[in-house]
């Protein structure tokens, strides 16, 4: 997913806070992502730095479960940013 989810969406450069995950496993990807998603106010967007497929599938899909909004997933050399606005 390489656009915004909807028109006039912020560029993906932009975010409020960020998270580098690359050296956590699941469920830690998630729980670490939530924990930070927790502390931020509603509306606030997060960029999360993840690395391989199963942090890949689990985190955009936990977090949608939870009612936040994925934005942009992008890839980043071996490493994807998964940026999320929370609900």
């Amino acid at each position: 997913m390489h656009s915004p989810t909807s028109p006039g969406e912020a560029d993906p450069s932009r975010s409020d806070h960020t998270i580098d995950i690359t050296g956590e496993v699941c469920p830690m990807t998630f729980v670490r992502t939530k924990l930070r998603l927790e502390r931020m106010r509603p509306g606030e967007v997060l960029s999360v730095r993840l690395r391989g497929e199963e942090p890949l599938r689990n985190v955009p899909k936990a977090a949608r479960d939870e009612g936040h909004c994925i934005l942009w997933i992008i890839p980043e050399g071996s490493d994807h940013i998964v940026t999320i606005r929370r609900a």
